[in-house]
């Protein structure tokens, strides 16, 4: 059987918006098969997300006010690149800190997330925090926190049940609670 060449080339673009965090693009592309067609879509520095557990099996999580959403929404820490080339362990520590105050003597990695993968080339580094140590919470001048700390188990239930929309922390929750089950049932 032959293999299908997926591959898009580009023949032409244009920059449609230049914001501050979003980058939004039109391109011409054509097909392997020489069909012609435009792709538009967003460019991103990318982001983190972090999935802080006390000893205890608590989540610490971060309600905020999202204003796409409408709504206020309960997520788990996370923030943007600020450059291309910042390194993600290290923007992990600083929205941890900044959002919750807490500091990771352990940070493991969970992978990449993409959400939209077909518009938006934003990819979101997803780590688990652990043996936390309490500081004082840093929020940007602009971000109004509350900070919550509900048990993992629950935190599963919410997501399972749709209390939890928000992809990242459905993501981190899930593979978070399975790293765990795992290394209880060992």
């Amino acid at each position: 059987m032959k293999e299908l060449d997926f591959t898009e080339k580009r023949i032409s673009g244009e920059l449609i918006y230049d914001g501050i965090v979003l980058h939004v693009f039109r391109d011409e592309i054509e097909q392997s098969t020489g069909m012609r067609s435009v792709r538009e879509f967003v460019k991103h520095n990318g982001a983190v997300c972090v999935i802080p557990v006390t000893n205890d099996g608590e989540i610490i999580c971060v309600r905020q006010y999202r204003y796409a959403q409408g709504r206020t929404v309960l997520e788990i820490p996370a923030g943007k690149l600020d450059t291309k080339d910042e390194i993600p362990e290290e923007a992990a520590r600083r929205e941890l800190r900044e959002e919750t105050g807490f500091h990771a003597g352990k940070l493991t990695y969970l992978g990449i997330m993409q959400g939209s993968p077909a518009i938006l080339d934003e990819r979101i580094h997803m780590y688990l925090a652990e043996e936390l140590e309490g500081g004082e919470c840093e929020p940007d001048e602009d971000e109004i926190l509350e900070i919550v700390k509900i048990p993992l188990d629950k935190l599963l239930d919410m997501v399972m049940n749709g209390e939890i929309q928000d992809a990242k922390t459905q993501i981190a929750v899930l593979k978070t609670h399975y790293l765990i089950s795992n290394k209880q049932s060992k």
